[in-house]
Order: C-alpha cells, then structure tokens, then sequence
C-alpha cells in the first residue's frame, strides 16, 4: 500500500466548472446561530466532501464572505451553493412548503440514533443548533424528525462540525449505498 499522491486524487475528483453537471445528494443545512466563524468554515468544507444540496446560514451565523472561513473551507464556499437567511424561521417554513422533511441533529425526548435514517426520508433538512444552545425550540416544535449521535463518555454533546460530519455521512451513505 502507498499514499496517493495529490495529482493522483485530483484525477477522480469533480472540476468547478462541471459541478452543475452532478446530481447532488438531497441534503439541505439550515445553520442555527452557529457562534464559530472556523465552525462555519468547516461545514462547508464537509458540505464539499459530502456533495449537498445547499447550506442555509441564519441568524448570527457568520457567512462569507470572511477570510477566517475560507482559511478553514478551502474554497468550499464556492462549490457548495449557499444562501443567508436572518430568520431561520423563514427557510424552515419554505423547505416543508417543497416536502422537504426537517430533521434536527439534538437530543430530544424521541430518541432517534442517527443510524436510524432511512433512504425514503430524502430530500431532507438536517439542522445544525447552537454550540452552546442548541436548535431553537422553535424548529424543534417544527421538525418531522430529530436525530442525535450516541455519547458514550461523559460529555453530552460533540463539536456541532464534528458531529455534523459523522452525520451527513451516514445519510450519504444511506442516499448512495441504501445500507
């Protein structure tokens, strides 16, 4: 085994001039209030990787253009489609109009294990809370679903990037491998 070297990967990946060319996966992000200006940037980055539909940033949630985004995204504003939205409200309410389900990613009184997705769910909204707060209550009392990621330590909750990435993954994986 050896590590592929960068001209190696680069062969297989998608060029920015054909992005609109792909279908991508049927995620929607809907950012609420995420405090972390290098939290935003790394959503992006995992939004990239993961190839959604589009990010919704609410709020105070930081937006580009900012340069503490982009040294963490890495150009990923510019390949992920993305819109600002003062009032979360507002986008949530416009994605149920379109039967585009509303999962949050929190720990609610309806346990739901993020490996629980299913394929037929989609398109989906999955939305990313506060790192201190977290989803409002107000998109809580308006989502189909919620998901949470099991803590198996003491802590009760993980970076919202970080568990944004385990996330999305596993719907993307749920979306591509209908496992």
């Amino acid at each position: 085994m050896r590590k592929l070297t960068h001209s190696e990967i680069e062969i297989n990946r998608k060029k920015p001039e054909e992005m609109k060319n792909y279908i991508r996966n049927s995620i929607h992000v809907v950012c609420d209030n995420i405090r972390s200006i290098y939290n935003v940037g790394s959503i992006f980055r995992t939004s990239d990787a993961a190839f959604i539909e589009k990010i919704y940033l609410t709020g105070y949630t930081p937006h580009p253009p900012r340069k503490e985004i982009e040294k963490v995204a890495l150009g990923a504003t510019e390949t992920v489609p993305w819109e600002y939205y003062k009032d979360p409200l507002e986008i949530v309410n416009k994605l149920k109009k379109e039967n585009i389900k509303i999962a949050v990613l929190e720990i609610t009184d309806n346990e739901n294990l993020i490996w629980n997705v299913k394929a037929d769910q989609f398109p989906l909204c999955l939305v990313l809370g506060n790192e201190i707060t977290g989803v409002s209550k107000e998109i809580i009392d308006l989502a189909d679903l919620s998901f949470e990621i099991p803590m198996l330590g003491m802590k009760q909750s993980l970076n919202v990037s970080v568990a944004y990435g385990i996330a999305v993954f596993e719907m993307v994986r749920k979306i591509n491998f209908n496992v």
